[in-house]
């Protein structure tokens, strides 16, 4: 399947391990279900004008929920940890108080 780059990634993961990983050198974002590595790695690159040094993927699982009696399940998701080359950033996590 082709996605525009924009489509790709869906928007920043935002938690404290995300924002741990940073430090790495390493950025989580959400990404489209049928998305693979190279695209992930494309999209990055052509966006925010970085160099990519590794992608990883991991498949989020959809959870049960209950409230009272009634039951649901939230969504599953795709979420690619990607790894910079040294010296680079994006811009994005740049406001965030570390």
């Amino acid at each position: 399947m082709s996605l525009h780059p924009a489509q790709v990634l869906l928007r920043p993961v935002i938690s404290e391990k995300s924002y741990e990983q940073i430090t790495q050198n390493k950025y989580t974002f959400k990404v489209h279900q049928d998305a693979h590595k190279t695209q992930v790695r494309q999209a990055v690159e052509e966006l925010f004008d970085v160099k990519v040094v590794a992608v990883n993927m991991i498949k989020v699982q959809a959870k049960p929920k209950r409230r009272g009696i009634y039951k649901g399940t939230r969504p599953g998701w795709k979420k690619a940890i990607v790894e910079l080359k040294a010296g680079d950033s994006i811009e994005i996590f740049q406001g965030a108080q570390l």
